[in-house]
Formats: structure tokens, C-alpha cells, sequence
């Protein structure tokens, strides 16, 4: 059975996934409010968080659709050190999910299904545990930038959903910046317009 490795990322209208000085006491960076804000009022969003209310619209189905079709994630140490607090005991991700380090540390075993394994044989080894990990669902490289670039860089993702808010940064962590994507021809597989973002799904032409 063949998973599919995507990439589901909000982004500002000028490619920013972060404001400037990212750091753990400044996890989405100066100015980056409108990157997460929108999403922390859906249904489908607080559900994952363990409340209850929020509101249900295409975008809440949107971010339900992910959780649904994800069985592992791969993420960057940075993206970890910097979510782990605000994560707590219960991270939303209910799955493995594969951090990308140069630090071992021993797996972690959180409540909800989520359990964090720390790999420090590079990206390629942290793909191929996350699709053995994810049965018959998608494996998502959550980020951050550098991470999802690497990841671009050696052709290995086939679906990129990018979540445009309706905001300029000028400054800050951008997607698409370094060496050009292995793979750079892409289909529109759909665009889903609402007055809080965006959302654009394609896939990588192989």
C-alpha cells in the first residue's frame, strides 16, 4: 500500500510560516498572530485540544479532514522544543509523530495516542518509520520551514496544502526559500475560498 506524504501549512500571503525571532518564549514569531488565530476558533481544532464549542464551517471540516486522513507525522526539533509546553499531556496529534534531531532523547509516550520518537539518522530513516507507523494513512510533515524545505529539496512529499491568511509578515520564517524543490511540477487538485483563509491543495506530478 502506497502513503501519501503531504504537507499541511498555514501561510501568510507573502510565504512566511513564522514571524521573525521564533524562540520557546515566542513560538510562532513577532507579529504572527493571523497565522494561528483562525484556526483556534474551529470546532474541529478544539476538539483535538480537549474543549468543547468553537465553530463549524468549511475551514473546521477542512482541519477535520487532516486529523482524519493522518497516521504519523514527522516534525523538526525546533517545531517540538518550541510546542512541547503548549502541547501539555495530550498533544492534538493523536499518532506517532518522528522529531528530527541531532539531540537523542528517549521516545516519549503522551496521552491520546500520541507518542514522540526522536530520530537522529536524517530525514529519509524519520519518513520511512512514519509510513510503517501510519498503516493506511497519510504521513504529514508538519514543519517547520527548514524541515518541510528538506523534505521538498529530495522530492519527497506528494501533496502540499497551504492555508493562505489573508496577511503580510514582510518579515519572517518563509517556505519557499534555498535550493528549488526536487520536484516542481504540481496539478490543482482543488482551491477552497472563505473569509478566514485560502485553501489550496496540490499535488506533485511525478
Amino acid at each position: 500500500m502506497t502513503v501519501t506524504v503531504t504537507a499541511d501549512l498555514a501561510i501568510t500571503l507573502d510565504g512566511c510560516l513564522a514571524g521573525p525571532d521564533v524562540s520557546l518564549d515566542n513560538p510562532g514569531g513577532d507579529g504572527a498572530e493571523p497565522l494561528f488565530d483562525w484556526i483556534h476558533t474551529l470546532a474541529s481544532w478544539r476538539e483535538r485540544q480537549g474543549m468543547t464549542g468553537g465553530v463549524e464551517n468549511r475551514d473546521s471540516e477542512l482541519i477535520r479532514e487532516w486529523f482524519d486522513a493522518t497516521g504519523a507525522v514527522v516534525m523538526g526539533r525546533t517545531m517540538y522544543d518550541t510546542g512541547e509546553e503548549f502541547w501539555g499531556d495530550n498533544p492534538p496529534f493523536r499518532t506517532p509523530v518522528f522529531v528530527l534531531t541531532h539531540r537523542p532523547r528517549p521516545a516519549l509516550v503522551k496521552e491520546g495516542g500520541t507518542t514522540f520518537t526522536f530520530v537522529t539518522d536524517g530525514i529519509h530513516s524519520a519518513l520511512a518509520r512514519a509510513k510503517a507507523a501510519a498503516g493506511d494513512r497519510n504521513v504529514d510533515i508538519a514543519g517547520g520551514a527548514s524541515t518541510v524545505r528538506q523534505y521538498l529539496g529530495a522530492g519527497l512529499i506528494d501533496e502540499l496544502q497551504l492555508h493562505v491568511v489573508p496577511a503580510l509578515l514582510g518579515d519572517g520564517l518563509r517556505l519557499f526559500e534555498g535550493p528549488r524543490p526536487g520536484r516542481n511540477a504540481l496539478e490543482q487538485v482543488r482551491v477552497v475560498e472563505t473569509p478566514l483563509a485560502t485553501h489550496l491543495k496540490y499535488r506533485f506530478l511525478r
